[in-house]
């Protein structure tokens, strides 16, 4: 009987070791198991990481460019509304071009005993008035006697011979031109040596 009592505490002994075993390695597998989660887990961040540092970095390149794009923009719509006011003041000045004609045929054609007159003399204010503004838009005055005849900037209403000019020359402005930069406003009417 003390063998079998042996016996049984023996079974117990090897049972409680297999069941010590047992639990062992499931806290074993238990503590690996949060070791190799955690290693999935830092291996899910580092990736959320890269794939948003990606996102900034196209969500930064695309706000800087809408920026530049809108800069560019609004220095465009400035210089287009700048350009559209000084085109139409060249446009209204130009209207003015004919009068400036009509002063100056009837200064030509003051009587001399008139000349001093005050009337005269006020009305060549107007003028030199007018000029002033014409100055301000940078509106210059074709009056090529002399030079070399140019067809965007002359219009030859006819030739003629001259011994002071040689040929391709204007010899006489019937009509003065105005120019604003590059664009002519009425090219000069002039006569051409032959």
């Amino acid at each position: 009987m003390n063998e079998k009592v042996n016996r049984n505490e023996h079974n117990d002994e090897e049972l409680m070791n297999e069941e010590q075993a047992s639990i062992s390695e499931e806290a074993a597998v238990e503590e690996n198991a949060p070791s190799s989660e955690m290693e999935m887990d830092v291996e899910e961040l580092k990736a959320t990481i890269v794939r948003l540092r990606g996102e900034v970095e196209t969500n930064l390149d695309g706000w800087q460019r809408s920026r530049a794009e809108f800069n560019n923009y609004r220095r465009r719509t400035q210089q287009q509304l700048t350009d559209s006011k000084q085109q139409g003041s060249i446009d209204a000045l130009s209207k003015i071009v004919p009068i400036i004609d009509d002063f100056e045929r009837a200064f030509e054609n003051v009587p001399a005993e008139l000349a001093e007159h005050p009337w005269v003399s006020g009305t060549t204010l107007i003028l030199k008035n007018i000029q002033k503004v014409l100055d301000e838009f940078n509106i210059e005055v074709i009056d090529p006697v002399g030079e070399e005849f140019d067809p965007n900037m002359h219009e030859a209403i006819g030739m003629e011979d001259s011994d002071e000019y040689d040929s391709g020359i204007v010899t006489t402005t019937l009509q003065k031109g105005y120019k604003s930069g590059d664009k002519i406003l009425r090219p000069a009417l002039v006569r051409v040596a032959s």
